[in-house]
């Protein structure tokens, strides 16, 4: 049994992927203050909701607690008493209910390590990338995680904080750790940083394993790169030895790829189905001068006829250039572009979900004002490219089951081990 916690959850890739590969997991806590993703992880791992037994909360009541908790309507900031009003009280209550069910711990700068539960086994970190990318520095952005920078990425010395916490509340630190981020964690720009957190681990009795991972080369045709860091808590010298030989003999970079899936498998191209005919019709823009430019500088990944090998990475947006690629596509309505982006299903089929998670998000996709839901297709879209590959997730997943039973060899929820 693994007893996880997942910090930045968003909507659940590492659950999945444990669940893929059929681990014996309990998830103790959920960390996640983006109210979006909180209702998309609930709905996406335990099915519709039932408000039946649950608090008829008054509007007022549902947006003192939702204030109380820290949560944030776009990720970026803290929700206002105002927005909060702005929605119906239906919803407020379901984000609660979310929340409870999730067992979300909301906001990461109030927690403290005695909130967590004890001997957890695998805490799970993708703290925020907006300051870590490329793209952030090409907007002349270079704080990335400075400590003093007081960032969205900077929220990676939370979990700093919360680990050293441990020491002072007497708890056993988590046996294992898993971040992922932007490769750019990894350039000139932010490596002296990235060092001092690796540092900082191994004074606590880590041992790190560095990988960036390319999704293409484990069967998802996604040109997407990023970085993840395993992190195994072993203080006895002779398993940290076997830990270390482990690494060299199975290190994930050096693999060899896992057979690509079809690009063909993930596009919804055919529109004799109503379902895919308006989703298309729906990620098809009228034709810009900005869009004319999209269309020119963009790989077109299925022409009509052919697809092809791979996209590149998915990103929170789809109409934008670069984009992910562009599909051929005839709209009858006047002045559409002759293209359409990638649609939120198949941004979610990309990035290694079922068609099955995606329906049911979209079957409770609740108004939360009248005549708009939770999840436009930018919203959709902007969850998916949030996420990370449950693919790759697997295999790294696959070395903490295997380290766990052939080196540690330990019931690490019993707190056995070291």
């Amino acid at each position: 049994m693994l007893k996880i916690v997942e910090a930045f959850s968003g909507i659940g890739s590492q659950v999945q992927a444990l669940s893929n590969i059929k681990s014996e997991i309990e998830v103790a806590a959920t960390i996640e203050w983006d109210i979006n993703a909180v209702y998309a992880y609930d709905i996406i791992h335990n099915g519709a909701q039932d408000l039946t037994n649950f608090p008829e909360y008054e509007k007022p009541d549902a947006i003192k607690k939702l204030l109380a908790l820290g949560v944030s309507t776009d990720g970026k900031s803290p929700a206002t008493e105002m927005m909060l009003r702005t929605l119906s009280v239906d919803s407020l209550r379901r984000f609660l209910y979310a929340i409870e069910r999730t067992k979300n711990l909301v906001d990461i700068t109030r927690i403290h390590a005695e909130d967590l539960p004890k001997k957890i086994d695998l805490l799970t970190y993708s703290f925020p990338c907006q300051d870590l990318s490329v793209c952030g520095s090409w907007h002349g952005n270079m704080t990335g995680i400075n400590k003093d920078a007081n960032n969205r990425s900077g929220m990676l010395w939370e979990v700093e904080r919360i680990l050293k916490e441990y020491v002072s509340a007497k708890k056993k630190f988590p046996k294992f750790l898993l971040m992922e981020n932007v490769s750019n964690i990894l350039s000139r720009l932010h490596h002296d940083n990235f060092n001092k957190w690796k540092k900082t681990l191994e004074e606590m009795g880590y041992i790190n394993q560095v990988y960036t991972l390319n999704a293409i080369n484990f069967g998802i045709p996604q040109q997407r790169n990023r970085t993840f860091m395993l992190s195994v808590h072993c203080q006895d010298v002779l398993k940290r030895k076997r830990l270390l030989k482990f690494f060299q003999k199975n290190n994930l970079e050096k693999m060899v790829p896992l057979p690509m899936r079809p690009l063909a498998d993930f596009l919804r191209t055919d529109y004799s189905n109503s379902v895919y005919l308006a989703e298309a019709e729906e990620s098809n823009p009228f034709y810009t001068p900005s869009r004319q430019r999209i269309h020119e500088d963009n790989d077109m990944i299925f022409d009509g006829k052919n697809y092809a090998e791979s996209i590149k990475t998915i990103t929170t947006k789809q109409d934008r250039n670069p984009n992910s690629g562009l599909v051929v596509y005839k709209s009858k309505t006047d002045g559409k572009a002759p293209y359409r982006n990638l649609t939120p299903r198949e941004c979610f089929l990309l990035m290694g979900f079922d068609e099955s998670a995606f329906t049911r998000l979209m079957d409770h996709n609740i108004e939360t004002k009248k005549g708009q839901r939770i999840y436009s297709r930018e919203k959709t879209i902007k969850l998916a490219g949030n996420s990370i590959v449950v693919d790759v997730l697997e295999e790294l997943f696959k070395q903490v089951e295997q380290i766990k039973q052939t080196i540690l060899k330990s019931k690490l929820n019993e707190g056995e081990g070291d």
